[in-house]
C-alpha cells in the first residue's frame, strides 16, 4: 500500500515553477528551495451597528469596515516588521448590508499569514489578533476571529539542499536559496518523513494562478538538467550510505 512504498522512499526531488518574482529580480534561471512557509489562516468579523449614511454623523458611527480597512494596512506592516519573506494578506472582505445607503455593521475579512519561522508566524498572528483588538476599542466595535486552518512550515533536508545547490552550480552561474511560500506536495512528503529538496525555475514578471504565468524555455531546459544532476547525486549518495 501506499505507506509501505512511503517506507521504502529514500529521497524525493521535486521542480516546480516558483510562482513569484525573486529568482527573476536577481536575473536568475534556478533556485534551491529551503523549505515551505507554515500557514495561519483565519475569518476575522467586525461587527458594528447599520446605520443610515445620509444622517449619521462621522463621529457617531459604528463602521465595521473602518476595522477592517486599518487591519489590511496593519499586516503590512506586520509582515515588514517580521522579515524573513514573512507575508500578510487579506484575501477577501465581505459587508453587510453591503448598500451605499448603509453604514456598514459587518465586515468579514480572510486573513493569511505565512512564514518559513513557527514562532514568528505565531508571533505575526499574535500582532494582527491585538492590532484588530485594538481598532475594535477605537471605532466602538466588536471583532472575532475564527480559524480556517493552519499547518506549521517544514524545512527541507539539508544535505539535499547542498546536492541541490552543486547540480544548480554545474549547469548556470549563480546560486539562491529561498523558501516556497505556495504549498507543494514536497511539504507533505517531508512531513512524513522522506528526505526531501524542490528546485524552482523562474517565473516570468513573478505571475501564477493567472492566464499569463509563463517560464522562459531556455530556463525550462536549464532546470531539467540540474533535476537530472541532482537525481544523480542523490542516487549516489544513497548507494553510498
Amino acid at each position: 500500500d501506499a505507506r509501505s512504498e512511503l517506507a521504502d522512499a529514500a529521497a524525493y526531488l521535486e521542480l516546480h515553477i516558483e510562482q513569484g518574482p525573486v529568482l527573476e529580480s536577481l536575473d536568475l534561471p534556478l533556485g534551491v528551495v529551503l523549505g515551505t512557509f507554515g500557514v495561519e489562516r483565519h475569518q476575522v468579523t467586525f461587527r458594528g451597528q447599520a446605520a443610515h449614511a445620509g444622517s449619521t454623523p462621522m463621529d457617531k458611527r459604528r463602521d465595521a469596515l473602518a476595522g477592517a480597512a486599518r487591519l489590511e494596512l496593519e499586516i503590512r506592516e506586520i509582515a515588514k516588521r517580521t522579515g524573513g519573506g514573512a507575508v500578510c494578506t487579506i484575501g477577501g472582505v465581505v459587508t453587510k448590508p453591503g448598500i451605499v445607503t448603509s453604514v456598514v455593521e459587518t465586515a468579514e475579512c480572510l486573513l493569511d499569514q505565512r512564514h518559513l519561522d513557527a514562532s514568528k508566524l505565531a508571533d505575526m498572528l499574535d500582532e494582527a489578533k491585538r492590532a484588530s483588538e485594538q481598532y475594535a476599542r477605537d471605532e466602538d466595535i466588536a471583532v472575532e476571529w475564527q480559524r480556517i486552518w493552519n499547518i506549521e512550515p517544514i524545512l527541507f533536508d539539508g544535505d539535499l539542499i547542498e546536492l541541490a545547490g552543486e547540480a544548480i552550480a554545474e549547469v548556470t552561474s549563480g546560486l539562491h536559496r529561498l523558501p516556497s511560500g505556495p504549498l507543494h506536495d514536497a511539504a507533505e512528503v517531508a512531513r512524513a518523513g522522506v528526505p526531501t529538496v524542490m528546485l524552482f525555475v523562474q517565473s516570468l514578471r513573478g505571475l501564477s494562478h493567472t492566464k499569463l504565468e509563463d517560464t522562459k524555455e531556455e530556463h525550462l531546459e536549464l532546470a531539467v538538467q540540474a533535476l537530472d544532476r541532482l537525481a544523480a547525486k542523490t542516487i549516489a549518495r544513497v548507494a553510498a550510505a
